[in-house]
């Protein structure tokens, strides 16, 4: 089994390429492979391998500047979900597009996940899904506004817009999947003068894995972004599957449709699909179920 760990932490880097390489060289010596992302704001990230060898490349990280207390979440994978490890430098390490915005000291307030009912049943309270619009389509958190953003960076424009409707003394609280995106959009809000903001420590797989079923106020499944495709309550897998072609999540009602073809198209993408791309992606579907048979990966599966 390969231990999975998807991680973040807005800190104060000044130099990130001074990281890069003894970060990559932990990393390729304890077989890990994945990718990872420096920017002056932080790290983010997802990597995999055994247990030990994460936790050595853990300890690491935690030496860098401002990440003794790093979020990581953790999951298991049958077979190694990636093909090789990469260390890249970025200007953010989740692309908000709004220069200045300084998460790890103007962050909203965090709300545990076991109080976060308390607040978004507040009627003063207005909820906001950070995420982007095929996420939010397969659950969300009843009453929580859609902004239905195709990318992250989308969301300052929809807030501008949408902030003239909120009324004086309202509360905004923000969610998204591992806490990352609503805790950059929190001090993006303050940056432009919003105060009364809240966002949900650990993200919904946090509210999902802490909060009992019979007294949750999540509506569906949850998004990720690994080869599990969707977790319900307890961090179970879900039903939904990712199409090949358009990266859409499938509902098992989808994937019944006509127009789904494992691997070659989706109710989604089928009108957009020519006949050389079906081929294309049918041969792929073909080399990947051949690959599975043989116990190995596909370049079209892992990335």
């Amino acid at each position: 089994m390969v231990t999975v760990a998807a991680l973040y932490r807005f800190a104060p880097f000044d130099c990130p390429a001074d990281m890069q390489a003894p970060l990559l060289a932990v990393c390729k010596d304890h077989g890990i492979k994945g990718t990872l992302l420096l920017a002056h704001e932080g790290i983010n990230g997802t990597i995999a391998g055994t247990a030990a060898g994460i936790e050595k490349v853990l300890t690491h990280i935690r030496t860098l500047p401002g990440c003794a207390q790093i979020d990581v979440k953790f999951a298991a994978a049958e077979v190694m979900p990636f093909l090789r490890m990469k260390v890249r430098l970025k200007k953010e390490i989740v692309t908000l597009g709004v220069p200045g915005i300084d998460p790890a000291r103007h962050a909203g307030t965090y709300v545990k996940p076991e109080d976060w009912n308390q607040l978004i049943a507040d009627p003063a309270t207005i909820l906001i899904d950070t995420r982007n619009d095929y996420e939010v389509k397969i659950g969300t958190f009843e009453g929580a506004i859609d902004p239905k953003t195709t990318n992250f960076s989308d969301f300052p424009a929809w807030f501008e817009n949408f902030r003239e409707t909120i009324p004086s003394g309202a509360k905004v609280a923000m969610f998204c999947t591992g806490g990352i995106r609503c805790e950059k959009s929190t001090a993006y809000l303050k940056s432009v003068g919003v105060e009364d903001v809240f966002h949900l420590q650990g993200g919904i797989l946090k509210y999902l894995e802490t909060v009992p079923e019979e007294e949750s106020r999540w509506q569906g499944e949850c998004f990720v972004f690994d080869q599990r495709v969707s977790v319900k309550h307890g961090l179970v897998p879900g039903e939904h599957v990712e199409c090949h072609a358009c990266r859409m999540p499938l509902s098992p009602a989808e994937q019944a449709s006509p127009y789904y073809q494992e691997g070659v198209q989706c109710p989604y993408c089928e009108a957009e699909r020519t006949d050389d791309q079906r081929e294309r992606y049918a041969e792929r579907q073909r080399q990947v179920e051949l690959s599975e048979q043989r116990g190995s990966a596909h370049l079209g599966q892992a990335g």
